[in-house]
This record gives C-alpha cells, sequence and structure tokens, in this order.
C-alpha cells in the first residue's frame, strides 16, 4: 500500500491543484472516483504512522503560518503557489489530517487511525480467512469488532456528541452479531458436512459475520448523528448562518452520511474475503505456484489479503464523496428559502463532512 501510494505521489507531482485552505478544496479533483481514490489512498498510507504526536503538532503550526502568510497574500502582487511550494503544503496537510480529527482538535491513537487500518486490522482479517473451527473464528470476530468499534468513534462526524452508553451499546451489538452469525453458520456448516469437506468451507463463514457485524457496528455508532444533525456549510465550507433559534444541523444529511459509510463499511469485506481466493484459483501463474509449492499457500494468501484490503480500502471509502452535497429542496423546511449572503438569493445546494 505504502508503493501505490509512492506511486501516486511521483504520478500526480505536477499536476496537483494548488493550494488552498478555504472550503472544500483538495489535492485532487473530489467531484470524481479517481480524485477521490487518489486522496484515501494517501491518507491510508501506513507510512504516515511513522510521525510522532510532537512532530504532527508541529506540521499542524507550521501549515497554519503559512495558510496565513498565502491569505496575506491575497491582496499583493506576490506571485501564486508553484507546484512544488502546493505540493509540499498538501503534503504537511496529509499529515497532519492523518492523525488529528477536524471537528475535536484531538490526536487520534495510531490503530484507529485511516492509515493504520491496513497494518492493525488486516492481521486480523487474515487470521479470521484462515480460520477453520469455531472457536478460533469466534476470537478473531471479536478482536475485529473490537477494534472496528474504536475505529468507527474515532473518524466519527465528532460535530455530533456521543456518549460512553452509546459507544457500549455499539460495541455490544456489533460484537453479539459477528459472534452470533459466526456461530450459527459454523455450527450449520459442521453439521451438515464431512469434517473434510467442513473445515474447507469454514472460510467462508467470516465474510457473512463480518458483513452483518461492519455494517450493524458503523451504524450504530454514529446514529446518534441522526437524531442531532449534522451541521451544513456552503461551498466555501462557511457554516450557515441560522437566524432565531434553528441550529444549522440537519438529520436528512446526517442520515445520509451514516447510511452511505455503513454501505462502504459492508462493501469492503468482499475483496478482503473473495479476490486473494479468487486469484489463486482462476490466475493461471498463481494457481501453478500454490500447487507446485503447497506450503506457500498461507503467506501468499496472508500477502493477497493485505494488498485487497490495502487498496480495497481507499476505493470503497472513494465510492462516496466525503464532503457531499445535500439540495435545498430535499433539506429541511427550515433550510428551503435560506438566502445565500453574498447573492441575496436561496441556496440551492448545501455540503456536509459524512465522516469515514
Amino acid at each position: 500500500m505504502g508503493a501505490a501510494a509512492r506511486a501516486v505521489e511521483a504520478a500526480t507531482a505536477d499536476t496537483c491543484l494548488p493550494y488552498s485552505a478555504r472550503g472544500n478544496a483538495g489535492r485532487f479533483d473530489q467531484s470524481t472516483f479517481g480524485g477521490r481514490f487518489a486522496r484515501m489512498l494517501l491518507a491510508c498510507d501506513p507510512a504516515l504512522l511513522r510521525h510522532t504526536e510532537d512532530s504532527v503538532r508541529a506540521t499542524l503550526q507550521s501549515l497554519l503560518k503559512a495558510e496565513d502568510d498565502l491569505a496575506l497574500t491575497t491582496t499583493t502582487t506576490t506571485p501564486a503557489l508553484t507546484p512544488s511550494e502546493s505540493r509540499k503544503l498538501w503534503e504537511a496537510k496529509r499529515i497532519v489530517d492523518s492523525a488529528i480529527h477536524p471537528d475535536t482538535g484531538e490526536v487520534i491513537p495510531r490503530p484507529f487511525r485511516m492509515s493504520g487500518f491496513v497494518p492493525y486490522n488486516g492481521p486480523i482479517c487474515v487470521s479470521m480467512v484462515a480460520s477453520t473451527s469455531t472457536i478460533p473464528l469466534l476470537f478473531w470476530s471479536w478482536i475485529n469488532q473490537s477494534q472496528n468499534a474504536l475505529v468507527n468513534y474515532y473518524n466519527r462526524n465528532a460535530s455530533s456528541p456521543m456518549t460512553n452508553e452509546t459507544l457500549l451499546k455499539s460495541y455490544s451489538a456489533a460484537v453479539g452479531s459477528a459472534l452470533v452469525v459466526a456461530f450459527g453458520l459454523s455450527t450449520l456448516v459442521q453439521k451438515r458436512y464431512a469434517p473434510e469437506q467442513a473445515k474447507q468451507m469454514m472460510k467462508f463463514v467470516a465474510f457473512p459475520s463480518a458483513v452483518v457485524a461492519s455494517s450493524l457496528n458503523c451504524y450504530v455508532v454514529r446514529s446518534p448523528e441522526i437524531d442531532t444533525g449534522i451541521p451544513l456549510t456552503d461551498a466555501t465550507g462557511n457554516l450557515l448562518a441560522m437566524s432565531g433559534e434553528d441550529e444549522n444541523t440537519s438529520s436528512i444529511a446526517a442520515k445520509r452520511g451514516v447510511e452511505s459509510t455503513t454501505l462502504s463499511r459492508a462493501i469492503l469485506q468482499a475483496p478482503v474475503y473473495f479476490l486473494p481466493s479468487l486469484l489463486m484459483g482462476v490466475v493461471p501463474p498463481l494457481k501453478t505456484f500454490v500447487a507446485n509449492r503447497p506450503t506457500m499457500r498461507v503467506p501468499l494468501t496472508t500477502f493477497l489479503v493485505l494488498v485487497s484490503f490495502g487498496l480495497g480500502l481507499p476505493a470503497t471509502i472513494a465510492i462516496f464523496p466525503q464532503v457531499s452535497e445535500l439540495k435545498a429542496s430535499e433539506a429541511e423546511p427550515k433550510f428551503q428559502h435560506l438566502l445565500d449572503p453574498a447573492t441575496k438569493r436561496p441556496y440551492e445546494v448545501f455540503y456536509y463532512n459524512k465522516g469515514l
């Protein structure tokens, strides 16, 4: 995955968009899947884990100073940033965004960052895929959902409050569902098939249990956002100015954000569980390699699972834009006739951060 991130860096060295700290600007065009995939591939790069909390904080201060200096130059004749200068600022922002939550300003623990998802969760997925009996499958399902619950918690839209009770509820629901599905399917397989055939089929039991548990995990952790709503912004990222007692939070936007994130978590399981087996069974060189060297099946499966996970994670997150649109006509009534201070006309589109 680090190699893929470096390939993206090299390929876009001279073509990235000019750096901007305003609104929803990004290094890549976020209106396309390719742009979102490139952004998430760099965001999920495990190499980001090497930065300590002190170095991340120092990078943040340097970035803020650079943004202040850049804001001052907008009223002068100072030339625009060169591609090289823009790239350095985008890289600084990538380091900061990988470790600091945008809503709370707190540093996210390494195991629960997007950049840490593959190195920390990848081995767990390998262990689940390799489980051929009930007890190991239940154990690794528990470990997997424990980590997933905390990843969802630390990467949520934190503008909505989250209580310890909700976190415990999510954890219990996700782990409970994973264990029930895994135990039920493994018991069914072992009762209906001969021992050797059942052992081969056990590898497929982890997939449905992971889909159900990961989806439920994400939905329950993020569900408080639907009740409280999440903030809407204009095209430049400014929070909407509401009159009276109305709040600029939308439950409709929150529901869409939670549902799209939950769907991406479910889709992620497919390449992790099916692609390695498919490649080894269909691609002639891999098929021949495994047939001639049976002892290499486990190392090769491990490698392919990690690669599938490393590329599947940014790909599934990139299906939906992180900063998504909500038409004014589809928002709550309080937003539908809200005037844009700049144009003195009603807004047509609002924006919201769906979270990761």
